[in-house]
């Protein structure tokens, strides 16, 4: 788990500014037709990196406990959400948040699922969870086809990601979640949507990934010219369009 925990070490001011933001007008009105998402429920953000999901809550209503293990990533969400009495913050992982039992009426993930030992996250989020709370996994972004630019950007990244299997490689984790569901509750919807996005916000999108080289690093000069020759070969008007998805899950145990 220390592994995977700084993944994005050295990557949070990117990932703060450039990363796709949740839409809450997207995602509250399923929770609560799903699960009854009220603004009284204590929501616990497990895996919340800087808080774009922790947000979505926030503007519901609902107090949020954001879990994050990654020292910069806790200390950004508390800079940007400094102030607000709503939402507390404390270190801990998936497979130990430190929450008390039957303390939450919800968990949450967002785009961090993929890096969690999925059985054990499955036992604590049990765990926490007060009687017929609920598991709410939202991801959204990039996908991964659906344009040629979204293929292309997909191949561009492929050598730099870990035996060169692509960056959906363990995103099967996502797809596993009716079956971790299977025989008690669990309702899932796709949109589809997306974005148009500048050389700048390109760039910094693109460092925030865990894979990326780093500045600082031997390889991130021919990285970022196979980067720019990608953004003149599929810009139109300045911006390169991609396609994007909400996977937007909700599951409950019985």
């Amino acid at each position: 788990m220390s592994e995977n925990v700084e993944k994005f070490t050295g990557r949070v001011a990117a990932y703060a500014e450039y990363r796709e933001r949740y839409d809450p007008g997207i995602v509250l009105p399923l929770l609560r037709d799903w699960c009854g998402l009220l603004p009284e429920w204590t929501v616990a953000d497990v895996g919340a990196g800087t808080g774009m999901l922790s947000d979505v809550f926030l503007a519901g209503g609902n107090r949020v406990i954001a879990v994050e293990p990654n020292v910069e990533m806790r200390q950004a969400c508390a800079e940007l959400h400094e102030g607000n009495a709503q939402l507390s913050l404390i270190d801990g992982t998936a497979e130990s948040t430190g929450l008390e039992d039957a303390s939450v009426e919800m968990v949450s993930v967002g785009r961090a699922l993929h890096w969690f030992d999925i059985e054990l996250a499955m036992r604590e989020f049990r765990r926490v969870l007060k009687p017929n709370g609920w598991v709410a996994v939202v991801a959204f972004g990039r996908s991964k086809d659906g344009r040629e630019e979204n293929e292309a950007y997909e191949e561009f990244l492929r050598p730099y990601t870990v035996n060169g299997l692509g960056t959906r490689a363990q995103y099967t984790k996502y797809e596993r979640l009716k079956d971790l569901f299977a025989g008690y509750e669990f309702r899932n919807m796709e949109v589809r949507g997306e974005i148009q996005i500048g050389w700048e916000a390109l760039r910094g999108l693109t460092l925030s990934l865990s894979h990326a080289p780093l500045p600082e690093t031997p390889e991130f000069g021919a990285f970022e010219e196979a980067l720019q020759r990608y953004f003149a070969h599929h810009e139109k008007n300045g911006c390169v369009t991609l396609a994007t998805g909400y996977w937007i899950n909700a599951g409950r145990f019985g």
